[in-house]
């Protein structure tokens, strides 16, 4: 049965919990200013949706071809969660990025083929989530969007809000990675029960 709650919570806590695309969107922001860094994060959208595409053609494959799969996904699935539960838990507040680099479309959209942490959101929410219950050709492409969208708007409100929530980030770091680290062991949790 397709848990809505679980699910929306999985992918606004891994959407808005730092990572690649949300420190380099908040670092542009910070240095270029939000209309200078949005066409990074249109490039981030762009390709966010390529990889969530490729994601879910092959999660279903590997889910149609290897059923038994499903109980290794959801334990890697699962481990991977409380990983981020425990990194989050770990993490500082230090934001740093190269700044070499630039705010460009296709940076942003180059970067999102190169980003571990949107493969495991999309394989994790594929398998865990969606697969088990939507099935239709439609359904997953929906699904797909909505992994995009999510996961994009991550980036695109670490950009608008960068300096002051970096500054609420570095005030409350340790309450705000509870949080969120509770939140991601509920969703690990969740799988199972």
């Amino acid at each position: 049965m397709f848990s809505l709650s679980s699910f929306l919570i999985y992918c606004f806590v891994t959407s808005y919990t730092p990572g690649v695309n949300n420190l380099l969107s908040m670092n542009y922001a910070m240095r270029l200013g939000f209309k200078k860094s949005f066409r990074f994060n249109l490039g981030i959208f762009a390709g966010f949706l390529l990889v969530m595409m490729v994601c879910t053609v092959l999660s279903t494959t590997l889910y149609g071809v290897v059923p038994k799969a499903m109980i290794v996904m959801q334990v890697v699935g699962a481990a991977y969660i409380l990983y981020l539960a425990w990194k989050v838990w770990k993490s500082t507040s230090e934001f740093e990025t190269e700044d070499n680099q630039t705010a460009s479309f296709l940076s942003g959209v180059a970067i999102q083929f190169v980003n571990p942490k949107i493969y495991i959101y999309a394989f994790t929410a594929m398998s865990l989530y969606i697969l088990p219950t939507y099935t239709s050709i439609n359904a997953l492409i929906g699904f797909a969007f909505i992994l995009a969208i999510i996961g994009a708007s991550g980036s695109l409100i670490w950009a608008f809000f960068g300096s002051l929530f970096c500054g609420f980030l570095k005030k409350h770091t340790k309450v705000v990675n509870a949080m969120m680290a509770i939140l991601l062991i509920y969703c690990a949790l969740s799988f199972f029960f």
